[in-house]
């Protein structure tokens, strides 16, 4: 279904979406390529993927663009990645600055290299007055990971003294993960037919809803984010009720 298909039927978007970028490999393997170019090419699903979730009115994309667990990959591979991130950030800080879009990056930054590390803050600086969509592009992430450090922080505050032991809930603990602040996650998808949530959005994907897509992530388009949107509508979220 089209953006003006959806708005004329008068559906609401998802105010949160995330999507588990999946199939960049295979997509490769196929087409008898090296990895690194269906990473390339899925930097491509990347740029018209956001230009689709700002249209439909979107308020937070995620994307999981590097778990912690794939520092395991070979090495080349690795090294090409964060290559790539580094141009992109450097390519779209620009781009995004034109749609009013704040970059955000969430997870374990302090595993990246210093050099990444500035440009991830550059970028983040570049774009932190926009009040269009916030793109959060979780590298080094992990949904343990994220729910420790924010255990960790409690920990700290009530050694402190600045909370006691009755004061820790689901919200004390929930301010302190990576996406505190922002709206509820919605809907979380995942390319390339795989079903399962790979560590991520652990916390946030309580009630989320899910759709698998089997399209590897460099073919994902505006069309398939816009397909995913009218299969959201057309579920009914209970949030444990009837």
């Amino acid at each position: 279904m089209s953006d003006q298909e959806l708005a004329a039927e008068g559906q609401s978007a998802p105010a949160h979406v995330a999507i588990i970028m999946d199939g960049n490999n295979r997509w490769a393997k196929k087409k008898h390529l090296p990895s690194i170019a269906g990473h390339t090419a899925g930097a491509n699903a990347v740029r018209k993927t956001v230009e689709a979730a700002a249209r439909q009115g979107v308020k937070v994309l995620t994307l999981f663009a590097f778990s912690s667990e794939n520092w395991r990959r070979p090495q080349v591979e690795v090294d090409g990645l964060m290559n790539l991130f580094m141009r992109s950030l450097k390519k779209e800080a620009k781009r995004m600055a034109q749609h009013s879009i704040r970059l955000i990056v969430v997870g374990d930054k302090t595993g990246f290299s210093e050099k990444l590390q500035e440009q991830i803050a550059v970028a983040e600086q570049a774009t932190q007055h926009n009040d269009g969509m916030v793109l959060a592009i979780a590298a080094n992430y992990g949904g343990r990971w994220d729910i420790a450090q924010a255990a960790k922080e409690v920990a700290r505050q009530v050694r402190d003294g600045e909370i006691s032991l009755d004061d820790i809930d689901e919200r004390a603990l929930g301010r302190h993960t990576c996406l505190a602040g922002l709206p509820e996650l919605d809907l979380i998808i995942r390319t390339s037919g795989e079903e399962r949530v790979s560590n991520f959005l652990l916390w946030q994907l309580a009630y989320a809803e899910f759709i698998f897509m089997p399209v590897l992530w460099p073919d994902f388009d505006g069309d398939h984010f816009n397909e995913a949107l009218t299969i959201y509508q057309g579920r009914q979220r209970r949030y444990g009720g009837r």
